[in-house]
């Protein structure tokens, strides 16, 4: 049992490196079994999610060797296609190894995967957009379990732009003969991260960051040597960590085209921010204003995994704030923890009311999943004495080391051990 504490009250300041996206590791490392090249991926942020995942590809038989932060990836001798539940009940992105494995077996049999408890996050969307290419799809046992002995080049429309079902029909198309589209597609900056790998291992992908990709089949690959982006979402947190505390932080790797929704909230704020090149500057030297309306949007609108970060600033900013989820019905459980701190929350359906109050103050709290576990720690940095959060193994599938990271931010938390 760990937990973080916190005493809040300081104001931030400081310089830091942003780690590479977990939102793209994770299927970038799903992907690598494609191929049967050395395959070396730099600067690979050691997340508890990213790490299952290295465990599921040497299940599967894939040699892995970390060097330093490089992690050296060998498929050649990858010979099972069964991803069991010990792995997946941990980390949901084991869906990514259905397309993957497809692609290199013809044939997956995953169970169904685990993760945050954030509401209906259903996998149809992956199962429809498989069928498609003429995959054969059983459910049965508490695995998906799909035959693509049969598979073909096809269209595949998707009735929403689902990340995950985005990546996981581009990786099941790659080596399929002839050309595959996937309309309405998925547009976050992740998944055009994906295309770049998979055309550096020698796939031909194209269109990825548009609504429209196009996947034309190959059946040799080569060598890679690829660096993923930087977590927008690790760089979105600490923006707002420092639009609650106050002060004057600057994000090395924090890109002004991936935050722009965030990016554009916060000057509405009344946060002074300066951008240059892929360095981000934030000051804040007063209490901002509340923003009056926030909507979740898929990319590029105001991303869900900022939600719980930008809802704890509306509790401290002068005004009200309504904030609508549009993507998972569970988002708002931060709320219950927050209202334990003296913020003034009121939640109906997928909207949270939040008329911001001069300060919060510091309590025992629970972090309930990823997202609403790091809203909790920039509450604490802003409460008035101790906080203390449980449960924040929820925080390490998303942060590496949160709190030494704020710490070199000047603020004052600590992890403990039981």
């Amino acid at each position: 049992m760990e937990t973080l504490s916190i005493n809040g009250g300081r104001e931030l300041s400081g310089e830091l490196e942003i780690v590479t996206a977990k939102n793209s590791l994770l299927p970038i490392l799903a992907g690598s079994i494609i191929s049967d090249k050395e395959i070396i991926i730099n600067k690979v942020a050691k997340f508890s999610d990213v790490l299952y995942m290295t465990k599921i590809l040497e299940s599967l038989g894939v040699k892995l060797q970390f060097n330093n932060d490089s992690l050296y990836i060998n498929s050649k001798y990858a010979d099972k296609f069964v991803v069991n539940d010990d792995f997946t009940k941990k980390v949901r992105s084991s869906i990514f190894m259905l397309g993957p494995l497809l692609s290199r077996f013809r044939k997956a049999k995953v169970a169904y995967p685990g993760g945050c408890n954030i509401g209906n996050r259903p996998i149809n969307l992956h199962i429809k957009g498989l069928e498609s290419l003429n995959v054969k799809i059983e459910e049965k046992h508490g695995y998906i379990i799909c035959d693509g002995r049969n598979m073909k080049a096809s269209e595949v429309h998707l009735d929403f732009p689902s990340v995950g079902a985005t990546e996981n029909i581009m990786m099941a198309s790659v080596r399929l003969k002839g050309v595959t589209t996937i309309y309405n597609c998925a547009r976050e900056p992740e998944i055009e991260d994906l295309q770049n790998f998979l055309n550096s291992i020698g796939c031909k992908v194209s269109g990825a960051g548009s609504s429209t990709i196009t996947i034309e089949g190959v059946q040799t690959f080569k060598a890679s040597t690829f660096t993923p982006i930087n977590d927008r979402i690790v760089a979105g947190t600490y923006l707002i960590a420092c639009a609650m505390c106050g002060g004057n932080i600057r994000l090395i790797g924090c890109e002004k085209k991936y935050n722009q929704a965030l990016i554009g909230k916060l000057k509405q704020s009344g946060a002074l921010i300066n951008e240059k090149g892929n360095t981000t500057e934030i000051i804040v030297k007063n209490r901002l204003k509340s923003i009056p309306s926030i909507e979740t949007q898929p990319y590029p609108g105001f991303p869900t995994d900022l939600q719980n970060q930008i809802l704890a600033l509306q509790t401290i900013t002068k005004g009200t704030s309504i904030i609508v989820e549009n993507l998972y019905e569970s988002r708002f459980k931060i709320c219950t923890e927050l209202s334990r701190m003296g913020a003034d929350i009121n939640v109906k359906c997928r909207m949270a009311i939040i008329n911001g109050v001069n300060k919060l103050y510091g309590a025992k709290v629970v972090a309930s999943d990823l997202r609403g576990g790091a809203g909790l720690v920039l509450a604490g940095l802003v409460a008035e004495g101790y906080t203390t959060i449980e449960d924040i193994y929820h925080i390490d599938r998303g942060y590496l080391s949160i709190e030494e990271d704020f710490c070199k931010l000047n603020a004052d938390i600590k992890r403990i051990k039981s």
